[in-house]
């Protein structure tokens, strides 16, 4: 709880500038504006990484993660569905995850419902991510197949596909 009670109309003017501020960071590939979004202490909970404690830590893993199979195979990450919490100030969305096209216009993605707390003055002290990492492989492995039939595979997909999605 953040002992502050935040308008919801303050948390989605808020939630609208997040977003805004991850969809140009995956049309630009520079996630450091994401990661000021979070207050210098944050504590970021991704189950599959383990908590991230700090803005240099989320910066660092968001950075490799990003910029790797497969997430930098992601275009974008919109929310599907969100709820306002005021008296949390909590912010609780379906994101989606994308994966670009592997040359036939199919859409390869999965999701996932992440809780984001806020802190006021436009950051976020603390976002937990809840999913299942294997519907994320399970995409990526579909992904790589289809760019595989499709001639589109790259080195660095057909590489992870070997390591995590049972291929030669």
């Amino acid at each position: 709880m953040t002992g502050k009670v935040f308008s919801r109309e303050e948390m989605a003017a808020a939630f609208e500038q997040f977003e805004a501020t991850v969809d140009r960071a995956a049309q630009t590939r520079d996630w450091d504006p994401w990661v000021a979004q979070y207050t210098p202490d944050v504590e970021y909970v991704e189950h599959a990484a383990g908590t991230m404690r700090g803005r240099e830590e989320v910066r660092a893993w968001i950075w490799k993660t990003m910029e790797s199979f497969p997430g930098n195979h992601m275009t974008s990450f919109p929310s599907l569905w969100t709820v306002f919490d005021e008296p949390t100030g909590r912010v609780i969305c379906e994101l989606d995850n994308p994966m670009r096209d592997p040359g036939d216009g199919t859409v390869i993605s999965a999701t996932n419902i992440s809780i984001i707390t806020y802190a006021g003055d436009g950051l976020w002290r603390r976002q937990e991510d809840i999913y299942n990492p294997l519907r994320f492989v399970k995409a990526a492995v579909k992904w790589c197949r289809k760019a595989e039939e499709l001639g589109t595979l790259t080195d660095e997909a057909r590489n992870w596909m070997r390591q995590y999605g049972g291929a030669e």
